[in-house]
């Protein structure tokens, strides 16, 4: 064997040509239609066609004469029927199923994020209240510079104000400080 003809493991086969096509079909389209075949299925008008088929059947087989019926007594050809409805129904209602829990995966993942997302704006938002309640402690309130005012107000009001000494006294007499 050759150096150019050797098989090696890290190299891809050629692949493999099919003489006969697969038939190719889209698997969206084929989904929605298994989800509407089994939300059919799953409700009561289905209900009563299946029951009125087999009742037509049975009457149609029971009652028509001889050289007319299709299915003697057991019915074996309308058990072969409802087998064949129910073994196509199955993987439909299988599929249809299978595409729902993919939605529910993908929702219950944007859910995940979505609260993971508000999770982190409440903990953001509970730092910020907290924030400014630490600087509102820091800030002088209405009532404390009303209070405040009040003192500076009275402080000037005694000040402007003549002793009541001084203006008893006569002129010459007024109390003056110590130099």
């Amino acid at each position: 064997m050759s150096d150019s003809r050797r098989v090696r493991l890290d190299t891809p086969r050629d692949t493999r040509r099919s003489i006969v096509r697969r038939p190719a079909y889209d698997a969206d389209a084929f989904g929605s239609f298994a989800e509407q075949f089994a939300r059919f299925m799953g409700t009561a008008s289905f209900l009563m066609y299946m029951t009125l088929f087999v009742i037509v059947w049975m009457l149609w087989n029971t009652l028509a004469p001889r050289d007319l019926r299709f299915d003697e007594f057991p019915f074996i050809f309308l058990t072969l029927m409802l087998s064949l409805q129910a073994s196509y129904a199955a993987p439909l209602i299988l599929l249809a199923q299978n595409r729902q829990e993919q939605r529910d995966k993908v929702i219950a993942e944007q859910d995940r994020q979505a609260n993971a997302r508000a999770h982190a704006d409440m903990e953001f938002l509970a730092r910020e209240v907290a924030s400014l309640r630490m600087s509102v402690g820091e800030v002088a309130t209405r009532d404390f510079l009303r209070s405040e005012l009040r003192g500076l107000l009275q402080d000037i009001e005694e000040l402007s104000q003549p002793d009541v000494a001084d203006q008893q006294a006569p002129p010459d007499q007024v109390s003056r400080p110590h130099q």
